[in-house]
């Protein structure tokens, strides 16, 4: 063989040799694509940390994360604080803040789970302790778990139990416990999956436990209600396939069910607030550089019916788009399309198309939204934050703000952190108004919501709120947070039979009736409800993943147009276990 073709043929052995070893021989690589939960506590140190300066954008019109993301986005905020004592500014972070980064780096790092972190309580396990005994340890706990250069499978065990006690009627309580486990893993470092079942029941009063637990008032179980003990249950699960092409750049594409939120707010979001049923959807990602784009396609419920011959099915696509300029501020738009009576409509898979001219196209059958985000980045510890939310499509009518066809809503807020050089502290402003007839929609069954339920902001249409916040962290394990919000509503007038007299807008179940309604629609018209609410809340983790939320709610209504107060006042003690 010439010497020239003997070269070529190494070569040729040698990169099959090393494609081998990369695919074949077992590589010590934990790269755990599965997404962090929305209520995970990492989220709020995540923001705090990028308020503080430390980190840019974790894309929070969209928050969700793998736990490989938020693992970098640690690993990032590790080297700041490294860096910075290398040059002598040794206050960069708390001692609060140290250690709370610590705590998530024993959950979020994966490739450095051994047995000093990490325990299993059920099986035996070279790598990680094991054993009942390690059940009151400060090590992150599962009950089982199994990992290899393939697979990582994990199975977590969820529990909860509540007691709510009415302050203003001692004779009223209730209390809710149930029971449940989560299945995760990450397979061949690219496709993530999860299960999660989580059954409950309860005892005393049924309808003090939707205040304690808003999620019964979407829930078919305890709606229904025909068992003899009230119950409920909660289920999500997914697949998720996340690439990382380069350091920039990453893409994924996911199917299921779990918790989703888009859009800014500090107390709820205009657009998709997660405080509603989870959805089931099929979602694309990509993000590169400055630039962060995600396509939605999801599916859920109308209203409860006991005739089920009643029920339908709705569908809401999304795309969002967001652009971040490092160390100045982020822009971005979304809109969203709500619509039924048909299967899928193809027209709405397409990401890379604007839907209100598509919808226009389809006959002006569906529900279209549109908004707009603003937040800064360029004042460190203090941070702006604005969105402006158009349904349907009023922009004609901009200027005569009365109009009922001005269906529009704008949020503005802001988040002072370390406020007067008061570390481990936070103070949150914010202000939300929105329009009569937001939410509506000519034809109920396309109306934005799930089960009943408002997939925007919370307060509702005709209605405006001022929202505060305070929260200090204690320590690491010790939070106290604080929140008042007054709340002003312009409510339809109804009969005693729940028959619509008058429609001022203030109900998405009810839209505008050409020929009946008024066309101008003021502000807060009809019967007028101002609401105060003040909620105390401290939590303590005494034992790693063993919650203790100790509340105090005090509500009061005054009806201005009848001159009637009504008053909620209670406690509740929460306690929460995920192993």
């Amino acid at each position: 063989m010439p010497k020239n073709k003997t070269i070529l043929f190494s070569k040729k052995l040698l990169s099959l040799r090393f494609t081998f070893i990369i695919f074949f021989c077992p590589l010590i690589i934990y790269s755990q694509i599965e997404n962090v939960p929305l209520d995970n506590e990492v989220y709020s140190f995540l923001k705090e940390m990028k308020v503080k300066g430390l980190i840019s954008s974790i894309h929070e019109d969209d928050p969700i994360m793998t736990r490989l993301e938020v693992a970098n986005l640690l690993k990032k905020i590790d080297d700041v604080l490294h860096d910075s004592i290398k040059v002598g500014q040794t206050n960069l972070l708390s001692h609060t803040e140290i250690e709370r980064l610590k705590k998530f780096q024993n959950e979020f790092y994966d490739d450095k789970k051994d047995i000093n972190n990490t325990a299993q309580l059920i099986g035996s396990s070279e790598e990680f302790s094991y054993g009942l005994s390690e059940f009151f340890s400060n090590k992150i706990k599962h009950l089982y778990a199994y990992r290899d250069s393939s697979v990582s499978f994990y199975i977590e065990g969820l529990g909860r139990f509540i007691h709510g006690q009415k302050f203003n009627d001692i004779k009223n309580n209730s209390e809710l416990f149930d029971i449940g486990f989560e299945l995760r893993g990450t397979i061949l470092n690219h496709l993530g999956y999860m299960m999660m079942v989580d059954k409950g029941g309860i005892s005393g009063s049924s309808s003090f436990a939707k205040i304690l637990d808003p999620r019964l008032n979407y829930n078919f179980k305890y709606i229904e209600n025909i068992e003899k003990i009230s119950n409920y249950d909660f289920t999500q699960g997914y697949l998720k396939y996340f690439s990382q092409p380069s350091e920039k750049m990453n893409y994924s594409v996911q199917i299921g069910r779990e918790k989703i939120k888009m859009g800014y707010g500090y107390s709820s979001s205009l657009f998709l607030s997660g405080e509603h049923p989870d959805l089931d959807f099929v979602k694309f990602n990509f993000n590169y550089g400055v630039l962060n784009f995600t396509s939605l396609t999801a599916s859920t419920v109308g209203y409860f019916n006991i005739d089920r011959s009643l029920d339908y099915t709705k569908y809401i696509a999304a795309n969002r788009l967001q652009i971040i300029f490092p160390d100045l501020f982020e822009i971005g738009m979304g809109e969203s399309i709500v619509y039924s009576g048909r299967g899928i409509e193809l027209a709405y898979l397409n990401p890379f198309i604007f839907y209100k001219f598509v919808e226009m196209s389809l006959q002006d059958r569906d529900n279209g939204t549109f908004y707009l985000n603003f937040q800064t980045n360029f004042i460190r510890n203090f941070e702006l934050q604005a969105t402006y939310f158009l349904d349907e499509n009023p922009i004609t009518r901009l200027s005569d703000l009365s109009r009922y066809i001005n269906k529009t809503a704008y949020k503005i807020g802001a988040f002072w952190y370390n406020p007067f050089s008061i570390p481990d502290f936070q103070i949150i402003l914010e202000y939300t108004r929105i329009r009569p007839y937001v939410y509506t929609h000519t034809n109920i069954e396309n109306n934005y919501t799930a089960f009943g339920a408002l997939l925007g902001d919370k307060i509702g249409p005709n209605s405006d709120e001022i929202y505060s916040k305070i929260a200090y962290y204690l320590n690491a394990w010790a939070k106290l947070t604080v929140e008042y919000s007054h709340v002003r509503s312009g409510k339809n007038v109804v009969d005693s039979q729940g028959n619509l007299i008058r429609n001022v807008g203030g109900d998405p179940a009810a839209a505008f009736r050409y020929g009946i309604d008024n066309e101008e629609a003021e502000f807060l018209d009809g019967i007028r409800i101002n609401t105060d609410q003040l909620i105390f809340t401290f939590r303590l983790e005494p034992i790693r993943k063993i919650y203790f939320d100790l509340i105090y709610n005090y509500t009061a209504a005054h009806n201005i147009t009848d001159n009637t107060k009504t008053n909620l006042s209670y406690g509740m003690i929460k306690m929460s276990i995920e192993y």
